[in-house]
């Protein structure tokens, strides 16, 4: 990809950033048969793209403030944002699912309103929204789905469905999807500044972190999209540029699995203290809970504060029984992270929690595209508003109209609707011509879809005997079937097609972004950081010097997903603050 950028004299267009935009406006670009290329500093995902709350959601939350503030544009976003939920529940069906949310109600008086609102919600995602609509819980039946949750005042509750997916393979999915229709993609490739000519931006200088060269990237149109990064690239096209962007930080705890104990149901808390919703969902084989809203300093490696992992811990303490409840401690956060939220700036709203994720594209004086703003959710949306732009702007005549609102990423072709049995039979075949144990076999069908069968090969072929000799860099210890981390489905094979298919390039690329271990568990990656350089070294031919970067690299990564040391102040006084964060 490197080389092929080096010798192309230029560009339709050059995308700078690859999380879910910037992989997602490549995407667009190309299959509209523009040439494109798309450069990445870290890895896909590497930033907010992998530290959401992992919903796809049209957001209850801005419809609330749509209807109590009469807010035109919340309400665009929600509708936005459900349309786009119902294409991405399609189109990458292997790494998402509808995901019911249970409400509790604890004041009958909450009742009407949650109930109108939801009906609302429903009414707007449409009759095929690809969810099941919204419905009423009697008080036994919430205990019945949700068995650990506290008796205690609760009248009734009320599910309504949004979507869940695995946030960091759906980026890369997008990145290998654009390569596919013939952009050139590279992660670990930065932009050092821009090229102009006659005050117009026609290009970036870039340099390739695994050799250290730095080359040319030339374009008719450069677009920014860095998320909350935005305001470093255009300050290196205007160095007086004003900030666009207001990070906000959303944290995240890690729990046991049995803090979820319903895989098919999360839970939502409309009420706490400051206004702010927490979610508590299955992620993986663990529980996410998150998350809170504040402002927050731009960091390459945002990490979670005392103060922020105390509002969580002590919501936590309050929904469920005495007996699960009061023995939450911080030693059963198995990782905790934060990431930042591009949030459009609006320097009259000092809370972020109550600024808009609707999405801006704007374009300076010198022809530097810029988007900014949106969610998770809208990247598709974002993505075609940004190269509807970038064909005007750029003159770019042969363009054609977008093609991606039905076109299935990588993955997902076999697989339109991933229904159940599909998985099932999926998973059964991996166990029978393989030789996966079950769990794995699950793992590789959610993760993979219809690759699946490629890792399984490889497996075969990569195993210890004679067919492994033609396998060029494996170590002696190499084993595709054993496991990378104890009680985790991860395996030795996914390492190899991680590099050989997915552009990882590093430790933490594997490890927090190929699979999840890293924001699963922070020690278990953290006790698998060797085995994965040893493996990764032999391959790609890693000096000493060289593995122990990328050892070290990651040890910083995890010492980020580390939750702080326990408070000295009770829960109390720490969260009477936490809203000013």
């Amino acid at each position: 990809m490197i080389e092929s950028m080096k010798t192309t004299p230029q560009f339709d267009v050059l995308v700078i950033g690859g999380g879910a935009v910037g992989a997602g406006v490549a995407l667009d670009a190309v299959s509209r048969d523009l040439s494109v290329a798309l450069v990445e500093r870290d890895d896909f995902a590497s930033g907010t793209s992998s530290r959401s709350t992992k919903l796809l959601h049209g957001g209850v939350r801005y419809l609330e403030r749509a209807i109590k503030k009469l807010d035109y544009g919340e309400w665009e976003l929600v509708q936005e944002a459900l349309t786009e939920r119902r294409h991405l529940l399609t189109n990458a069906c292997h790494l998402s699912r509808p995901m019911p949310i249970l409400l509790p109600v604890y004041n009958w008086i909450d009742l009407p309103q949650y109930w109108v609102g939801l009906k609302l919600y429903d009414w707007i995602a449409g009759a095929n929204s690809g969810v099941e609509p919204s419905h009423f819980l009697s008080r036994d039946q919430v205990l019945k789905e949700f068995p650990i949750l506290k008796a205690e005042g609760l009248k009734c509750g009320i599910v309504y469905s949004d979507g869940l997916h695995n946030d960091a393979k759906m980026n890369v999915a997008i990145a290998i999807t654009a390569a596919e229709y013939g952009a050139k993609v590279a992660n670990h490739c930065e932009v050092i500044n821009l090229i102009k000519e006659n005050e117009r931006v026609v290009g970036a200088h870039v340099r390739d972190h695994a050799t250290g060269r730095e080359f040319p990237v030339r374009a008719k149109v450069v677009i920014n999209a860095t998320g909350a990064f935005s305001d470093g690239v255009r300050r290196m096209d205007d160095p007086h540029a004003t900030k666009s962007v207001s990070p906000a930080a959303g944290v995240h705890i890690v729990l046991p699995e049995q803090f979820c104990p319903n895989r098919d149901l999360g839970m939502l808390d409309a009420k706490t203290k400051d206004g702010r919703v927490i979610f508590i969902l299955p992620f993986e084989t663990a529980t996410l809970v998150g998350t809170t809203d504040s402002s927050a300093e731009i960091t390459a490696l945002p990490s979670p504060t005392d103060a922020e992992i105390d509002f969580i811990l002590d919501h936590v303490k309050g929904y469920f029984v005495d007996s699960v409840g009061k023995n939450v401690t911080r030693a059963d956060i198995k990782s905790a992270w934060s990431g930042l939220r591009p949030l459009s700036l609006d320097p009259s709203k000092p809370n972020t929690a109550l600024l808009s994720r609707t999405h801006v594209v704007h374009a300076s004086k010198s022809g530097l595209l810029n988007v900014v703003g949106g969610k998770w959710t809208t990247y598709r949306q974002m993505a075609q508003d940004t190269v509807d732009r970038a064909v005007v702007l750029g003159e770019l005549a042969h363009a054609g109209p977008c093609n991606t609102l039905n076109m299935p990423l990588h993955g997902a072709h076999l697989y339109k609707d991933f229904a159940p049995d599909q998985r099932k039979k999926h998973r059964d075949e991996l166990i029978s011509i393989y030789g996966f144990e079950p769990d794995v076999a699950s793992h590789l069908v959610h993760n993979y879809g219809d690759n699946a069968h490629l890792v399984g090969m490889l497996a075969q072929r990569t195993a210890p005997g004679p067919s492994r000799s033609s396998v060029r860099k494996l170590p002696k210890e190499f084993d595709p079937y054993k496991r990378i981390a104890k009680d985790f489905p991860y395996i030795q094979a996914e390492i190899l097609y991680s590099m050989d298919h997915e552009y990882a390039c590093s430790v933490t690329d594997f490890l927090a972004r190929r699979t999840r271990l890293a924001f699963l568990h922070e020690k278990e990656a953290r006790k698998a950081v060797p085995l994965v350089a040893h493996i990764m070294g032999d391959r790609l031919a890693w000096s000493t010097a060289e593995r122990d970067r990328h050892i070290a690299d990651a040890y910083v990564l995890l010492d980020s997903m580390m939750p702080p040391p326990s408070s000295t102040k009770p829960l109390a006084s720490m969260t009477s603050g936490a809203a000013e964060l």
